[in-house]
């Protein structure tokens, strides 16, 4: 019965069987030192040739980079080695000796490596942001089953925008126009009538032709949709998600985050509550830092975002922007109309918005002077009109965008690591 290389710990001084590839291979003339992974992890197999049979000693000799084959040893504790332990090798049965492999230990240029994306995952570094990646996923599902959500799944195709069709996929359904979703909320708002607190995770589609570093065609959402949960309980629940989610990494996934050289002292003060500051307190904010350009009424980019953001070492949500940079189901504050009930969730160290919220507009006359002003047609969203006109209450939700926490999290460069085959600009290969 095989064994995998994570469950290693349990059989330290027993002799197991491992299923896996060779990572990469070095010899002393009378050693062989195998690197080994199975998918679960990497270990060091240790094949000493006057402690073998000859046959086991040449068909190690014969293994290539990627090679597959099944290796039968005595697990050893080691200290020195990355994994703690190491495994003494007593055969080796190959299944297949692999061609010469395009990814050596040499640099290679990230096109390169995108164009072999198939093979670029069995890195330990890809394996360390999937497995994160993973974690992460696990743990907000987890969060949200136990504060009682229920997982409804929205359609990809739709007949209409969330927020406008200018960054939408088009395509034909039969005879009629339909779009990729850019965002299931409307569809779970349907459902938090009917469930009341509900998410969905699934993929979303926009077609910007944006090449920044924090920018995916396809990614995907974990939306949330809140009945009878106004503006600040929504972002109370959003701040304790993520220090969940945060904290189940530091705790799960110590060993990936020392593989990608993640500092973790800045992951550790991700802990509820998260600071506050106004749309208002943020231009101020800026104007101080240099940026006098800007005016109120505009929307954030990447270095306002920031720059907010280095003033504080946790994420900091900006509350109340203005109603016109914001889309239409957005609640306006009934204190002050000309901004809504909203905010977006920055993280730090640079990787910008990772949530955006709001509570929803829940009066049928208002929404309908919103489907005007936004030249939205009536036909098309009728039926989330409905959902005003037929028991309305106050609600809430938002959308956390997946890559963009994984690469916060991981502390990558890039978004285009965050997940297994991403989709930009240029790119739908492989």
């Amino acid at each position: 019965m095989l064994t995998t290389i994570k469950d290693v710990a349990a059989h330290v001084g027993q002799e197991v069987k491992l299923g896996g590839w060779l990572y990469n291979k070095r010899s002393s003339g009378k050693i062989q030192f195998l690197q080994l992974r199975d998918g679960t992890g990497f270990i060091q197999g240790v094949l000493v040739k006057s402690q073998v049979a000859p046959e086991v000693w040449e068909d190690a000799s014969k293994l290539t980079q990627e090679s597959s084959l099944y290796v039968t040893g005595t697990v050893r504790q080691d200290d020195r080695a990355p994994s703690g332990f190491e495994l003494d090798v007593k055969h080796v049965e190959i299944i297949q000796v692999a061609e010469e492999y395009p990814i050596t230990k040499k640099e290679h240029g990230v096109d390169f490596l995108m164009d072999h994306r198939h093979l670029w995952l069995r890195t330990p570094r890809q394996r360390a942001i999937l497995t994160i990646r993973a974690e992460i996923i696990r743990a907000i599902q987890e969060f949200l089953d136990q504060k009682g959500f229920t997982l409804v799944d929205p359609p990809v195709l739709t007949p209409s925008s969330c927020e406008g069709t200018t960054n939408l996929f088009h395509t034909k359904y039969f005879d009629e126009d339909a779009f990729l979703t850019q965002s299931g909320q409307l569809y779970m708002e349907a459902a938090a009538m009917a469930l009341r607190n509900v998410y969905s995770f699934g993929p979303t589609f926009r077609a910007e032709k944006s090449k920044t570093r924090r920018h995916l065609i396809e990614f995907w959402m974990i939306e949330p949709e809140m009945a009878f949960v106004e503006h600040e309980q929504s972002l109370e629940i959003q701040e304790q998600m993520l220090s969940y989610v945060v904290q189940q990494v530091l705790k799960n996934c110590e060993r990936e985050l020392k593989t990608l050289d993640r500092d973790i002292s800045k992951l550790e003060k991700v802990q509820a509550p998260f600071p506050r500051i106004t749309y208002d307190e943020a231009v101020e904010l800026l104007h101080r830092e240099g940026f006098t350009d800007f005016k109120w009424g505009e929307d954030f980019g990447a270095p306002h975002e920031t720059k907010i953001a280095e003033s504080f070492d946790k994420p900091v949500f900006i509350t109340h922007y203005p109603t016109e940079v914001k889309a239409f189901y957005m609640k306006p504050d009934p204190n002050r109309p000309e901004v809504v009930l909203c905010a977006d969730l920055i993280a730090p160290e640079g990787y910008g918005e990772i949530i955006g919220g709001s509570q929803r507009i829940d009066d049928p006359a208002l929404m309908e002077e919103r489907y005007a002003a936004h030249n939205l047609p009536l036909e098309a969203y009728q039926w989330y009109l409905d959902l005003r006109k037929y028991g309305s209450v106050p609600h809430s939700g938002f959308g956390l965008g997946l890559e963009r926490t994984v690469a916060w999290i991981c502390g990558l460069d890039h978004v285009r690591e965050t997940i297994p085959f991403p989709r930009m600009l240029n790119r739908l290969y492989p």
